[in-house]
């Protein structure tokens, strides 16, 4: 016989097993009651195909039928509230419970280490303000996919989208499912590693619940998204009192002479800022749906302002109160930082924060497959991507298309065993698109002059943004230049698709293709009651 621990692991994974299959279950039966349909039939004789895309449906299909004085577009259901949740949900990630002793390690002392924080923030306040100048001028969905679109053309463009759909994208969501699923079930396995196959299977299950809570309504995902944040800001909270309390009652002997032994190598200083600067990702959320918002010229750039500040004072707070607890060698020895910090300061309530890690992870994800999906949305509206993940439902107003192909993408990327290791491919691209697209609103501002711009900032932030960007894509380049040159050669792969997919007329493409655009647009525009967008005469 086994041993005993053996024997309650495999009852474990048993019941994980069971719990994922009945999710399974319950997705594929719900789905008719979003309208997608597993077996549609015939073909009717209304479907009409465009002459200069072969691959687009334009007409609605007999049995589909719009609700009368609705346009096809995406509705306006993103409150300020609601884009405030998702900068500050997507932002407060794992990044500040999990890992920052990245910071510390390379700055060497908790001084130079806070002063680092800092400047990190105020790097991505800067960003911000750069995008929430974007966002308003070039009111489209999609962030710096649109953006370089519309300054650089669809070559850079694409390249862009194709990065974000071979790599970034899937990668960073499976990456984000997988620390949900260990930290949910890390208290069931205290003194082990959490098994393989519960933990893929509970983060397979997130990924398609929360693709079927935004495929339902644009109002399901805001309000998930609204309780996951107002609890992982709980949890830091928490964390931020302890650190406070135990200050009051004399804990500061780590914050006396916090800046001695500071390093004073550039690199070590670069990678430190590098490393805040992963957990600082995420402020451009909102402007991947910026065609969703209410009144976007004003909730835009608010939502910015309100959440840049709250994140950045929440990060410092929190590494104030590590530091107020644990010291610099256990902060390093730690996989994981505010587990550690619990296990000294919250007795047997310890539990609650694996438990909140978890939460922030899953409203992370959420905000991440709301972004992406609409990317991808956006990249198909564009001609970029099949026409069918252009569609939206013809009741729900939700682009299920994209939810869907946005998830099997991270699904795909769920079997890879170190999916992790795939993260180190894209800093480059990352950094250099980010710096790509406020290098256009420098270009613009030459281009276009005249052009409206309802939010008009002093060309000193985006030159300063650009400038730090550089420096961002010079650190991987230098100091992990194999997997740098990995990415790049990622982005390289998207060069022959676009020839083939995009540049060359329809006429010269291989036959295959367009009959290939041809049946999916179909079969999706009638398994998932879709038809394609109109486009936004308001814009």
């Amino acid at each position: 016989m086994g041993s005993p621990q053996k024997t309650v692991q495999n009852i474990i994974q048993d019941v994980v097993c069971v719990c994922v299959c009945v999710c399974v279950c319950v997705t594929y039966f719900s789905l008719p009651y979003l309208g997608v349909r597993w077996f549609p039939k015939g073909p009717p004789a209304s479907t009409a195909m465009a002459a200069h895309e072969g691959s687009r449906i334009l007409s609605t299909p007999a049995g589909l039928t719009v609700p009368p004085k609705e346009s096809m577009q995406l509705k306006k259901e993103i409150s300020m509230l609601n884009g405030v949740s998702l900068i500050v949900g997507n932002m407060i990630g794992s990044g500040i419970f999990v890992s920052p002793k990245g910071v510390l390690i390379y700055s060497a002392s908790y001084g130079l280490s806070l002063v680092i924080w800092a400047v990190g923030g105020l790097f991505s306040v800067v960003g911000a303000l750069c995008y929430a100048e974007l966002g308003t001028t070039i009111p489209k969905s999609g962030a710096s996919y649109a953006y370089i679109l519309e300054s650089f053309g669809s070559f850079i463009a694409f390249i862009r989208l194709w990065t974000s759909l071979l790599i970034i994208e899937p990668t960073s969501q499976a990456v984000i499912a997988i620390t949900f699923a260990n930290y949910l079930v890390q208290p069931l396995f205290p003194t082990c590693e959490p098994p393989y196959a519960a933990s893929r299977l509970i983060a397979a299950a997130c990924l398609c619940l929360l693709t079927f809570i935004n495929s339902a309504y644009v109002k399901w995902g805001t309000r998930v998204q609204d309780v996951f944040t107002y609890a992982k800001v709980a949890a830091l909270i928490v964390i931020i009192v302890t650190g406070i309390v135990k200050l009051c009652k004399g804990y500061t002997a780590n914050f006396q002479s916090s800046f001695q032994g500071s390093s004073t190598d550039p690199g070590d200083i670069a990678l430190a800022l590098y490393s805040a600067l992963f957990s600082y990702s995420g402020w451009d959320t909102l402007n991947f749906v910026t065609e969703e918002i209410k009144n976007p010229e004003r909730n835009l750039p608010l939502a910015i302002a309100i959440s840049m500040p709250i994140v950045t004072v929440i990060y410092i707070l929190t590494n104030v109160a590590y530091y107020a607890v644990l010291d610099a060698s256990a902060i390093v020895a730690s996989d994981a930082v505010a587990v550690t910090f619990a296990d000294h300061t919250l007795g047997v309530m310890s539990w609650t924060i694996p438990i909140a890690v978890a939460l922030s992870c899953y409203g992370g994800l959420n905000a991440s497959i709301i972004a992406a999906s609409r990317l991808f949305f956006v990249g198909s509206r564009e001609g970029h991507l099949p026409d069918a993940l252009s569609m939206i439902h013809i009741q729900r107003f939700t682009p299920i298309p994209a939810l869907i192909f946005n998830c099997v993408m991270s699904l795909i990327y769920l079997t890879v065993k170190d999916v992790f290791q795939l993260i180190n491919y894209y800093s480059f691209s990352y950094w250099f698109f980010m710096g790509l697209s406020t290098a256009g609103q420098i270009y613009l501002r030459w281009k276009e002059p005249d052009r409206p711009r309802p939010l008009k900032l002093s060309l000193f932030f985006p030159a300063v943004f650009c400038l730090c960007a550089v420096f961002l894509v010079a650190v991987p380049l230098y100091s992990d230049t194999v997997n740098s040159l990995i990415g790049i050669s990622i982005a390289l792969s998207g060069v022959p698709v676009y020839f083939l997919g995009i540049y060359l007329p329809e006429s010269k493409r291989p036959p295959i293709i367009t009959k290939m655009l041809r049946s999916l647009t179909y079969s999706t525009q009638f398994s998932c009651y879709c038809v394609l967008t109109e486009a936004d005469k308001s814009q």
